[in-house]
C-alpha cells in the first residue's frame, strides 16, 4: 500500500516513516502544502496522512482544494488540534477521519485499515480468494494448508495483487505500489520477491501470465 505523508515536523515525520514502512507500506513524504496540494493530484496513493499546521498552505486549504479538484485519495487528518470546531471543519471539507497528536502508532494503522475495508466495502481486515487468505491487521498469509507471516516487502506484493485476484499486475504496477520516490529498485526486484512467495506457498500462489505480468488465482 503506497502511502503519502503531509507533515512538516522532522521528527514526527521520520518516526512514521519507520512506522509505516515496518508495516508493509511505501512512504512518500512532503512537509508543505504547496508540494502536498501537488501530490494530491496523483492517483497512486491509497490513503494520506495529512498535518493541518503546514507551512505555504494550511492544511485545511489543502483538503478543500483537493477535494475541489476530484481527488479521491482518503485522507486521514493527523494534528495537534483537538478542538471540536477543528475536527468538525476536518471532517466536513472532506477528510476521512480525524486523529489528535499525539496518538500511539497501532491506533494509527488500525485507523488506515478501517479506512481501507470502508473504501474497498469490507467489514473485517482480510483479503480473501477460494485458496488464499490475507489478514492485513497481523500479515498472516495463509494457502493451502500453509499460514506464515509476511515479512513488510512480501506482505505489500501479496496486499497488492490480493486487493484485485485475477487482476494482471505488469513489473511498473507492481513497482509503483512496492517503492516510493528516491528509491532505487534492481531490475529483478519483482521476480526476486514473487520468487520468495513461490518457494513459501508453491509456484500456484502467484500465477506469471507470461508477457504480460502476474496475478494471484481468484
Amino acid at each position: 500500500m503506497r502511502v503519502l505523508l503531509i507533515e512538516d515536523d522532522a521528527l514526527i515525520g521520520n518516526g512514521l516513516v519507520a512506522a509505516l514502512k515496518s508495516a508493509g507500506m511505501t512512504v512518500d513524504w512532503v512537509r508543505n502544502g504547496l508540494s502536498a496540494q501537488e501530490a494530491l493530484r496523483e492517483p497512486a496513493y491509497a490513503i494520506a496522512l495529512l498535518d493541518l499546521g503546514l507551512p505555504g498552505m494550511d492544511g485545511m486549504a489543502v483538503l478543500k482544494a483537493a477535494r475541489r479538484q476530484g481527488a479521491e485519495t482518503p485522507v486521514l487528518v493527523i494534528t495537534a488540534r483537538d478542538a471540536l470546531e477543528d475536527r468538525v471543519a476536518g471532517l466536513d471539507l472532506g477528510a476521512d477521519d480525524y486523529l489528535v497528536k499525539p496518538f500511539e502508532v497501532p491506533e494509527l494503522l488500525a485507523r488506515m485499515r478501517a479506512l481501507m475495508r470502508r473504501r474497498a466495502g469490507r467489514a473485517i481486515s482480510r483479503l480473501s480468494t477460494r485458496e488464499a487468505v490475507l489478514d492485513t491487521g497481523t500479515h498472516e498469509f495463509s494457502h493451502g494448508e500453509r499460514t506464515e507471516r509476511l515479512p513488510a516487502r512480501e506482505y505489500a506484493l501479496m496486499q497488492a495483487l490480493m486487493e484485485r485476484p485475477g487482476h494482471i499486475f505488469s513489473r511498473s504496477q507492481i513497482e509503483e505500489r512496492l517503492y516510493g520516490w528516491g528509491e532505487e529498485v534492481e531490475s529483478n526486484a519483482v521476480e526476486v520477491l514473487i520468487h520468495s512467495v513461490r518457494r513459501k506457498f508453491g509456484k500456484g500462489v502467484i500465477l506469471n501470465i507470461r508477457g504480460a505480468g502476474w496475478m494471484v488465482p481468484k
